[in-house]
């Protein structure tokens, strides 16, 4: 088991996707484009807030050699003013970091609040081939981890990183200025320093990337562990599923592990240097002020500024922590809004012809239509196909002969491969997604309700519908009965994919959904498969009436189902190979009479003896 589970983790990181060269910047410089006034004041701040900061030690320095002495002969006045500017610069630098703070805080909050929403809408706008292959367990990590990275990096790390930066600047340049010989050692401390930077952000990339991906597939697995509890229940899947669980945990901690590795290796070498450095200073400056050449003022002020330098070179190891996985979880994201929709809205859209309000149905042609998914698998070979407008059409066949692909063309949840299908003889490509999806409607086997009143559910078409429309949708359903009786009526809460009412009970909110969003084609995808026989007779009182005067598809396993369509295609390896009325089929010799001798024997079994 252990071996699936590592075999699993190596297939999760061969699907990630891969950022395009520049990818990252690009997004990033997006994200902080409408904030550049924001961002310019918060630097301006900050380098304010260090210059207040770094004149302490130079008034240290100036106290020593002059403010001392002055006192010595009676002035105090040096040493008062001395005093009275270390406190004014305690202050300001006070004041100006809670001015960037603030500033920043403001900043985090929009580039994150602009992030998560490119994230969930760019989703949204995805094809479904995408999310067929991309979990939402990853979608979630994307939109939770990698953008919390991403607020850690700017809400802690840049402060330290700029503040560092500044430091060097300051210090370097002050130093430099106090004693061209202290300064140059300094100066030269920042080599090694620069050095040890890069050698950890080369070595610390790929190890964030990989703890990136190691976290992706714990929240992949336990997300679709409890979306599938039933099933991981009535098999009894728990210890085969903590034995995989373990090896992807096991596999995230040796990544936090190598992370941690390669940061203790930076922060010991760079406490090296630093501690030489400034043990080379003290020593040097001390014989140069035994010798003369050297004031104790500035030999203090230059051990103050080391120190000030140094401190913060762990607060630097934490930003290049924080900064390796802000850019890989980036990267990442970065590969997602890559994507492009492999079922694009038209340039210039098309609107589909008015209605006949009598007659809503609209015609429906698959012209030399043949679909391949990208694995190179030719699903439908090329066919051409006509429903006239108002007609239901059953589709039988076995599973796998293409009935949902049909579906799904029609829907256009995909494009064909090659042809074209019209509706009301407009191409689907060129029409807008708003449109397309008032034109045709699916209603699926699953019936998903969101959390939300039942009213909200049914109007999910139709957000402006009003409650006497909705409420006229499910009674012409035949919904209206059981709804009222629920606690709050069509107020009632279903929760959790509509966990809180039965699975007839949610087919008929689907279809009263489909009934109020009006549409001209309705597919209907196995829609009565997963129901008892009271639950199927209710929704196909429900369907005799959503299918009044539209043209419909009816994709059926059951064919009972059936019965209902004025005509039938039956399908077997992606081509239709019968295709007539229901009775016509029924009296001949092809498949679906063979399909309906079949269902009729096994209802006869099954009546009770």
């Amino acid at each position: 088991m252990s071996a699936d589970a590592t075999a699993g983790a190596d297939a999760f990181d061969r699907d990630e996707l891969e950022a395009p060269p520049g990818a990252t910047g690009v997004l990033l410089r997006s994200l902080l484009a409408p904030l550049r006034a924001r961002v310019a004041v918060a630097a301006l701040l900050l380098v304010l807030e260090t210059a207040a900061r770094q004149a302490g030690p130079l008034l240290v320095a100036y106290a020593i050699d002059r403010g001392v002495p002055a006192v010595r002969a009676g002035d105090h006045g040096p040493l008062v003013a001395v005093a009275v500017g270390y406190l004014l610069c305690a202050a300001g630098a006070g004041l100006l970091q809670y001015g960037y703070v603030r500033a920043m805080a403001r900043v985090n909050q929009d580039v994150l609040l602009d992030l998560r929403g490119r994230i969930f809408r760019h989703a949204q706008a995805l094809s479904l081939d995408f999310h067929e292959r991309y979990t939402s367990g990853r979608l979630i990590s994307r939109s939770t981890t990698d953008v919390e990275s991403l607020r850690e990096l700017l809400g802690e790390g840049l402060q330290e990183l700029l503040a560092v930066l500044l430091s060097f600047v300051f210090i370097g340049g002050t130093l430099l200025w106090l004693d061209l010989g202290l300064g140059g050692l300094a100066v030269a401390s920042f080599g090694p320093l620069y050095l040890l930077v890069r050698s950890y952000r080369r070595r610390a990339e790929p190890v964030f990337s990989a703890k990136s991906t190691a976290m992706a597939a714990v929240i992949v697995k336990f997300t679709e562990t409890l979306n599938g509890i039933r099933p991981v229940r009535v098999f009894r899947r728990e210890r085969a599923n903590d034995a995989e669980f373990a090896v992807l945990n096991r596999r995230l901690e040796r990544q936090n592990g190598d992370a941690l590795l390669e940061m203790a290796r930076y922060v010991t070498g760079s406490r090296s240097t630093a501690n030489l450095t400034v043990a080379a200073i003290v020593l040097w400056g001390g014989w140069r002020v035994a010798e003369g050449s050297l004031d104790l003022g500035v030999l203090a002020a230059a051990v103050l500024y080391l120190r000030r330098l140094y401190e913060p070179i762990d607060q630097l190891s934490m930003f290049l922590n924080a900064y390796e996985s802000a850019a890989a979880s980036l990267a990442k994201i970065a590969g997602l809004l890559a994507q492009v929709p492999s079922v694009p809205e038209p340039v210039a859209p098309r609107e589909l012809p008015v209605r006949d309000g009598a007659h809503p149905g609209r015609e429906v042609v698959f012209e030399r239509v043949g679909f391949g998914y990208r694995s190179g698998v030719d699903v439908l070979p090329p066919f051409d196909l006509r429903l006239p407008a108002g007609q239901t059409v059953a589709v039988v066949g076995s599973t796998g002969a293409g009935k949902s692909t049909l579906a799904k063309l029609l829907a256009r949840f995909y494009d064909p491969s090659q042809g074209r299908v019209l509706l009301d003889g407009v191409d689907l490509r060129e029409l807008s997604g708003p449109d397309l999806r008032r034109g045709v409607v699916m209603v699926t086997q699953e019936a998903f309700l969101f959390s939300g009143s039942v009213a909200d559910n049914i109007a999910l078409g139709r957000p402006d519908a009003t409650r006497a429309e909705i409420e006229q949708a499910a009674k012409a359903i035949g919904a209206h009965d059981f709804i009222s009786s629920l606690p709050d009526g069509y107020d009632t809460d279903v929760r959790k994919r509509g966990g809180r009412i039965s699975a007839g009970q949610r087919q008929l909110v689907a279809f009263a959904r489909a009934l109020l969003a009006d549409p001209g084609v309705l597919i209907l995808d196995e829609a009565t498969s997963s129901l008892d026989v009271p639950g199927e007779r209710a929704v196909q009182r429900a369907m005799a009436t959503v299918l009044q005067g539209r043209t419909a598809v009816v994709i059926a396993h059951r064919l009972s189902t059936v019965e209902i369509a004025d005509r039938v295609l039956v399908m077997a390896d992606g081509r239709v190979v019968e295709d007539g009325s229901p009775a016509e089929l029924v009296a001949g010799s092809g498949r679906f009479a063979e399909l309906h001798r079949a269902w009729r024997d096994g209802l006869v079994q099954g009546l009770p003896s």
